[in-house]
């Protein structure tokens, strides 16, 4: 095919690759997947051929030119003008073929740039005419592809692609309500083609391994849940036991296939994947993380490595469980993330942790797993029961939900806290020199972030020789990182008086053990993950050995109670005991205290799936904006504006170690500068941000702009 090399399917800016190259690499990953979700595979070779075969023509090789700037009006849609050819495949495979091709970028209606064929149809005087322009040109060239590929040649008259392409259109126009599978398919692999250019061959033995987890049946004195069998025959799991009793082991060794591991904060999904990479080292299973900087926790591992975290066939995925509220909101790429999922183990660990609006996400996206032959391993050490009712039901029932706890003698094991109740951070001034003076740990826990940057300035001014630091989740990504790791590898093993003031990102799964927490008042089951991070080692020495933790008095004020309900607040500190041992057995009493029933929120409305019915037609799917409607954690990201310039011209890893994750409403209304490149960041001034406390919102206006960098 030499005589084609020619003909690119990305331009020289983006990896310049061949188009023969990329067809060939799309086909061997589309293969992969197909025979992994049990689907033809060889209908999903030729539509992984056919699909991008419209590059061909000039009017889009002339886009990938140097300098090409786009007219004002033009459209060409290289994936319409690829379904001028669908008359080269047998009448029975062309609705497969055709889902594969014409909706891998798009939706077909309502698309977010309105470039849907359908939306075309609409807009459009003729959309026909305008992708069969020079087609006579560039035919002969795809169809001398096409016949390198298996496809037999047949001459393709204007009448036959006018033909074709309005047999495309009453094919999306009749779309039922559903998903396509085959969308899905070409979408994954079309993404991880594009991504790995020549290095396809590194990570052909690296899809859809089953991991082996014969390591989670591994037995120890300490943790009571390693003695009981993972065997059970029931599909799905729901355990409750404390921190430390083994869930993690159990939950993994109840997994029979590939495993999404899901928990709330990005801290605490780093160390989970720090830990089960160790535990498998040993075995050939392909563990990557998910979330917005998890190209920094691979940093110094192969391209491929990298480019995978992203991508479809992992034996193990760790991630927050907002990577997969595409499945709600029918968002772009919700198939690729569908045909990743199907009939794998999904553990979803503290799923309570979270605001209302996502919990309601949460439970919705159990309801769609559930449709997809998942089995879902819940589990929890601090879940009301009308939750955890409400999950049961949603599961099945006890009929094929596996539910382990451990009882009460074993449960007093596990006491290990002294709980006081304070008025003030000030008056626990004497507590916090004590400890110092003892050369032990302290953990101080706020609920905002403003919070804790007030409380770390205020240690830092009055105890200046102590060592300390601040986390939370506005830092510079690569600086949050760097301070996870010295969280974890030195204030963790410190042996001398230090301070860590945080917030919840320390809460669930972040294998840390301090000597005294003094901790904002938050709902039960948050405080109770918090007290997980003291006394958390458990061993012969430790067992029976008890240490204290200081909650703080709730605020009066509404807006100082954020992010939580005042009255869920004063609940939870009321119910704590005072001066006593918080005991694990009255744990489960306690929380059903607070949490007498839940409001759960109604979803429904947004949501693509309910009532075991797809509330999307095949092919469609919503806009970005529907998504950030409705979830209560919208983010943006920011950069300083000394990064500018070289944000610009950065590649996506070094653009990312800059970036800053805000809330978007504390940022979105404030005029500042926003790039066009990357995550398209708003710039703020360099004064709102510090390397020791992070993004400061306060100045995170344009009249705070360094003046000489605005007319540099």
């Amino acid at each position: 095919m030499e005589r084609f090399k020619h003909i690119l399917a990305k331009s020289e800016k983006n990896g310049k690759m061949t188009l023969v190259q990329h067809l060939s690499d799309v086909a061997s990953i589309a293969v992969q997947i197909a025979k992994y979700i049990g689907v033809d595979s060889e209908l999903a070779y030729k539509g992984a051929i056919l699909h991008d075969i419209g590059k061909v023509s000039p009017q889009f090789q002339k886009t990938l030119s140097k300098g090409f700037i786009r007219p004002p009006g033009y459209v060409f849609r290289h994936e319409i003008a690829s379904l001028f050819f669908i008359s080269l495949i047998e009448e029975n495979d062309r609705p497969a073929i055709i889902d594969m091709i014409v909706a891998h970028h798009k939706s077909v209606y309502n698309d977010a740039s309105k470039m849907g064929i359908l939306d075309l149809i609409d807009s459009m005087d003729d959309p026909f005419a305008t992708h069969f322009i020079d087609f006579e040109l560039w035919v002969d060239d795809a169809l001398a592809i096409l016949s390198h590929y298996g496809f037999i040649p047949k001459a393709i008259t204007k009448h036959q692609a006018k033909e074709s392409f309005n047999y495309v259109v009453e094919h999306c126009e009749a779309k039922k309500y559903g998903y396509s599978k085959w969308k899905g398919l070409l979408i994954s692999a079309d993404h991880l083609a594009s991504e790995m250019n020549e290095d396809l061959h590194k990570i052909d033995q690296q899809l859809f391994i089953k991991p082996d987890l014969n390591f989670y049946n591994r037995t120890g004195e300490l943790f009571p849940l390693s003695f009981i069998a993972g065997t059970d025959s029931r599909k799905h799991t729901l355990v409750t036991a404390p921190t430390g009793a083994g869930k993690t082991d159990f939950l993994m060794k109840r997994c029979t296939g590939r495993v999404f591991y899901t928990l709330p904060f990005q801290a605490s999904i780093n160390s989970m994947y720090e830990r089960i990479k160790s535990d498998l080292k040993n075995t050939n299973a392909q563990i990557h993380l998910l979330h917005a900087a998890s190209i920094l926790k691979v940093e110094g591992e192969s391209i491929e490595e990298k480019i995978l975290q992203r991508h479809i066939g992992a034996s193990i995925k760790v991630l927050t469980p907002h990577q997969m509220a595409a499945l709600v909101f029918g968002t772009k790429g919700y198939e690729a993330l569908i045909t990743d999922l199907y009939d794998s183990d999904v553990i979803m660990d503290e799923i309570h942790t979270y605001s209302e609006t996502t919990q309601a996400i949460v439970l919705k996206i159990v309801e769609i797993l559930c449709s997809l032959n998942c089995r879902i391993h819940i589990g929890t050490a601090t879940m009301p029961s009308v939750l955890y009712n409400r999950l049961l039901d949603t599961l099945g029932g006890s009929s094929i939900v596996y539910e382990v706890s451990l009882s009460d003698t074993v449960l007093d094991t596990f006491n290990r806290h002294i709980i006081h109740k304070a008025d003030s951070f000030e008056s626990l001034e004497d507590v916090i020199v004590d400890y110092l003076n003892k050369k032990m740990k302290v953990l101080i826990v706020c609920n905002q972030v403003g919070r804790s940057q007030k409380v770390y300035k205020f240690l830092d001014e009055r105890y200046p020789n102590v060592k300390k630091m601040l986390i939370h989740s506005r830092f510079k990504r690569e600086r949050r990182s760097q301070l996870e790791k010295i969280l974890k590898n030195d204030f963790n093993t410190c042996a001398e008086a230090c301070i860590a003031v945080s917030t919840q990102v320390v809460e669930v799964s972040l294998d840390i053990s301090f000597d005294l927490m003094i901790t904002d008042c938050a709902p039960i089951d948050a405080l109770i993950q918090r007290f997980g991070r003291i006394n958390r080692i458990r061993n012969s020495k430790t067992i029976g050995v008890y240490k204290s933790i200081y909650v703080i008095k709730p605020p009066e004020a509404i807006n100082d109670a954020s992010p939580y309900k005042i009255e869920t607040l004063n609940r939870s500190y009321d119910v704590l005991p005072s001066r006593a041992l918080l005991e694990e057995r009255n744990l489960q009493q306690i929380i059903n205290s607070v949490y007498q029933e839940i409001e759960f929120v109604d979803i429904n409305l947004d949501a693509v799936y309910t009532d075991e019915t797809w509330r999307i037609k095949e092919l469609w799917h919503h806009p970005k904006s529907a998504l950030l409607n409705a979830l209560d954690i919208e983010s943006a990201t920011c950069i300083e504006e000394t990064d500018k310039e070289f944000y610009e011209t950065a590649n996506y890893i070094e653009q990312s170690k800059l970036e800053i994750p805000v809330s978007y409403r504390s940022i979105a209304f404030n005029k500042l500068d926003k790039l066009k490149s990357g995550t398209r960041p708003f710039v703020i001034p360099s004064r709102a941000y510090d390397i020791n406390q992070g993004f400061k919102a306060q100045y995170a206006k344009p009249i705070f702009y360094d003046v000489t960098n605005r007319f540099l």
